[in-house]
């Protein structure tokens, strides 16, 4: 272990390997050896929840996203909330911003985030809570026949359907710089149904109802039940913690193993919330690494 990881957090588990409260640490003064453990436990917990957090204001929230990574534009087509913080996406209920179905952050391009930091800003009186899903839960769930198929496949990730309108109308067909290129099309891109994680090794179903459309290379009969199966695992209550926000509060996510939705059962109250996310890795599946081991 590095001496930036040999800090002890204080930690208090959801599950016996997904999400943690993380006690005792102020996110706006961490320490060095602070950050690197909440990195480290980022990983193997999957999602951290941190309360009372009230000294983060967007600048820190920045600054923080920095030290666990390198930010990312605020969104492939939405920009931020204002020119000093690019990097941040708010989420505003006033403006439509509602992720009221199950989805992993921007699988629809080819190198999506590797994980997020999200900030409660305006809350409504009830409800509003945010569900996270385990990923590598999901593929061990399935029964091995289905693991192994699963292993094999590719799927379509499409982003159109929830940005294609805003990137065309709203920001006239320009939108963020992401990987080094302006946003000027929504196309259709292919990743692995089961991701092996970078850090460790893990698989973990990498499809989501928001943004992936169909399995390649098989029938849309067979594309359409198979995804239902993928869903379904995803998305059994045993995979999934379930955070009830309050003020001050920050959460962070792997979003290479885990999925997430926002419960939108506020009525007509306002609920914003800020985003930043951490730039990731094109994802890699089970049998690139194969070919990878046989070369």
């Amino acid at each position: 272990m590095s001496p930036l990881s040999a800090v002890t957090l204080n930690l208090e588990p959801l599950g016996p390997r997904f999400g943690a409260i993380v006690h005792d640490v102020d996110l706006a003064t961490a320490s060095d050896t602070q950050v690197a453990a909440i990195r480290a436990q980022l990983t193997e917990r999957k999602v951290l929840f941190f309360r009372g957090q009230h000294a983060l204001d967007p600048s820190g929230q920045v600054r923080l996203g920095n030290r666990l990574g390198e930010l990312t534009a605020s969104h492939p087509v939405v920009p931020g909330i204002d020119e000093d913080h690019t990097e941040i996406y708010a989420l505003d209920s006033a403006d439509d911003g509602y992720a009221d179905v199950w989805h992993t952050d921007v699988t629809f391009m080819k190198r999506p985030p590797l994980g997020s930091i999200l900030r409660a800003v305006t809350l409504p009186p009830t409800g509003g809570d945010t569900n996270w899903a385990d990923l590598e839960l999901a593929y061990e769930a399935l029964s091995p026949p289905l693991r192994a198929l699963a292993d094999q496949l590719d799927a379509r990730h499409d982003g159109s359907k929830d940005f294609g309108y805003y990137l065309a109308q709203r920001r006239q067909g320009q939108g963020s710089v992401w990987e080094g290129e302006t946003v000027t099309s929504l196309d259709q891109v292919v990743h692995p149904v089961v991701r092996v994680h970078p850090e460790t090794g893990r698989r973990s179903l990498f499809v989501n109802p928001g943004f992936t459309v169909a399995i390649e290379g098989v029938s849309e009969v067979e594309s359409r039940h198979l995804l239902d199966v993928f869903f379904a695992a995803i998305t059994k209550p045993e995979h999934i913690v379930r955070h009830r926000w309050a003020e001050g509060d920050v959460a962070m996510w792997d979003n290479r193993a885990t999925a997430h939705y926002a419960n939108r059962d506020y009525g007509d109250a306002r609920r914003v919330m800020h985003r930043v996310t951490l730039r990731g890795d094109a994802p890699v599946g089970v049998e690139v690494l194969r070919e990878q081991a046989a070369v």
